[in-house]
């Protein structure tokens, strides 16, 4: 199902070349200051996506698990459903 998306908003690109992303937008994409961004330029698109968090993996009893190695907020559970659903649809190809 997913989220329902947005309409386009506008943003601008200021004489310095700092883009200012609406707040509605980064409300939506949980961005806060100081959130490292990578950016890329494809087929004449800009992307924009949250960096992941750098993590180290340790064995919890039977299983390993992913432990961030600088604290943060927890991520809730609308975070984690989307970026499974993403995850999944980038293997599918879709």
């Amino acid at each position: 199902m997913g989220r329902p998306k947005m309409k386009p908003v506008h943003g601008t690109i200021d004489g310095a070349g700092r883009l200012v992303i609406p707040k509605e937008v980064r409300d939506a994409a949980s961005l806060t200051p100081g959130t490292p961004l990578t950016i890329r330029y494809i087929d004449g698109r800009i992307e924009i996506e949250p960096e992941p968090r750098a993590v180290r993996i340790i064995r919890r009893g039977r299983v390993h698990v992913a432990v961030p190695v600088e604290a943060g907020e927890p991520l809730d559970d609308d975070i984690v459903r989307t970026a499974v659903r993403a995850t999944r649809e980038r293997n599918r190809g879709d």
